[in-house]
């Protein structure tokens, strides 16, 4: 099944990601500790996260081009996350560092049995992109435009620009944000977290779920990500299962296996792979992140992509 839009072929840039960034402080035990108890922890680090940010990283080691518009705080994790895009050749020229701000972080407890992660964060409002604020001028300068909703009427300004353009619009959203109805209208591809169909529609089923968004927003392609087992889209009426894929060396890290997929899927649709092509390789770059700790890490170049969807 071919993706039912046409994607240009050309601009400066094959994605502009807008959203948030993070600095994730994770922090691995032998197992979750229970309410009120002590657990002496096995390792702990610091890296760079945050859902668009990482998404954004993923596509350039698989050689996409893409740039980042995104605030950090004038702090050190502001200084770290800003050299860390800087390390891997990511445009952030509608980036913008906010002063006196805190730059987002993460407190991540990971379990060292099962790779599952807890996630504690905090985002500073001194980030908060107003919808004048954003520069729609950059929608012009992509081939796609990838986002999470934090900001929601921002993202609806630059939503509605990129419909003007016919510039196919991406969302990665995992919880429930005021005037989220007025954006989703605007959305081609809409891919949610597990628990997001029963928190906006109290609906628990996600065939149920992608039906009833699909009839209501009239998304392009819909899906939900379901954890090891995989995943679900919808596309053209049709439902599409993909599976997920064992990681190689067991799994040692969930932490960003969401922003992973949907590297694998968007660099799938940008190449011009059919719908179920693309879902293969969004469950290959996430199985593929979590052979080590973080985010961003263990995320593949293009090389050792096909190398793992060649011998899987």
């Amino acid at each position: 099944m071919r993706f039912p839009l046409n994607i240009p072929a050309e601009a400066p840039f094959d994605v502009l990601g807008f959203g948030t960034n993070a600095v994730d402080f994770l922090i691995s035990v032998p197992e979750y500790p229970n309410f009120g108890s002590k657990v002496e922890l096995t390792s702990y680090v610091r890296k760079a996260g945050g859902e668009i940010a990482t998404t954004m990283v993923g596509l350039q080691r698989l050689g996409m081009r893409t740039s980042y518009a995104g605030r950090f705080g004038d702090d050190d994790a502001g200084r770290f996350g800003v050299k860390t895009l800087e390390d891997e050749n990511i445009d952030r020229g509608f980036s913008k560092v906010i002063p006196a701000a805190e730059t987002q972080i993460a407190f991540i407890v990971i379990d060292d049995k099962t790779g599952e992660r807890t996630v504690i964060w905090k985002r500073d409002e001194k980030l908060r992109v107003e919808k004048d604020d954003v520069p729609p001028a950059a929608v012009q300068q992509c081939r796609l435009l990838h986002m999470t909703p934090h900001d929601t009427e921002a993202c609806i300004r630059l939503a509605a620009s990129a419909r003007e353009l016919g510039v196919p619009v991406s969302v990665d959203i995992d919880n429930v944000f005021d005037g989220i109805e007025l954006l989703l209208p605007l959305v081609d591809i809409l891919i949610a977290g597990s628990e997001f169909p029963q928190k906006f529609l109290g609906v628990d089923d996600p065939r149920n779920a992608l039906r009833a968004l699909e009839s209501k927003y009239s998304n392009a392609l819909l899906g939900v990500t379901l954890g090891a087992t995989g995943s679900l889209l919808l596309c053209g009426g049709e439902f599409l299962q993909t599976q997920g894929f064992d990681v190689p060396g067991g799994c040692k890290d969930t932490t960003g296996a969401g922003d992973a997929f949907r590297v694998g899927l968007l660099f799938g649709l940008l190449q011009g792979e059919p719908v179920e092509q693309a879902g293969r390789m969004a469950n290959a770059v996430a199985a593929l992140k979590c052979r080590q700790l973080g985010a961003r890490t263990a995320l593949p170049t293009r090389e050792e992509l096909a190398s793992f969807l060649a011998t899987a």
